[in-house]
């Protein structure tokens, strides 16, 4: 089981490859990219910042609960920092299990609470030049993250 913050590019295949086992009938692969439009705002590019050491701790947890709750046989979550632009990876969740409705399940679950628990802050950067952090609560501030 990893978890990683990353401020390179995330090796989506990799990713995949290193949750694969022969125990597993199933591999989920979710992926979260930068889009272009946010409701009604053009984006131009966004910025990933966290609590490394919490962030990191979090995510190992909710790997912890996802094999209590499903039998995951590999789990992996890395998330992008930094600067990133359209079109790139920000968040990669990898499961495998030995059937695919708990890989999935597990998948969504990990991702799903990913967003809401991991001190993980995004800026979006509109086309207007204006700026917005997103907490990982999903409350919106115009305050940056923690230094």
């Amino acid at each position: 089981m990893t978890v990683r913050l990353l401020d390179t590019p995330i090796d989506y295949h990799a990713v995949t490859e290193s949750v694969r086992d022969h125990r597993a009938g199933a591999v989920v692969l979710f992926l979260g990219t930068v889009r272009e439009f946010t409701n009604d705002q053009q984006t131009t590019a966004l910025d990933y910042d966290a609590y490394p050491e919490m962030a990191i701790a979090k995510m190992q947890q909710l790997i912890d609960e996802a094999r209590e709750r499903w039998p995951v046989i590999q789990a992996v979550i890395e998330h992008r920092i930094g600067h990133l632009e359209l079109g790139e990876v920000c968040v990669a969740v990898a499961v495998s299990s030995p059937h695919r409705k708990d890989a999935f399940h597990a998948g969504q679950f990990l991702i799903d609470e990913l967003k809401v628990r991991v001190p993980i802050w995004k800026k979006e950067n509109w086309i207007d030049g204006q700026t917005e952090w997103v907490h990982p609560d999903n409350e919106k501030s115009t305050l940056p993250p923690p230094a």
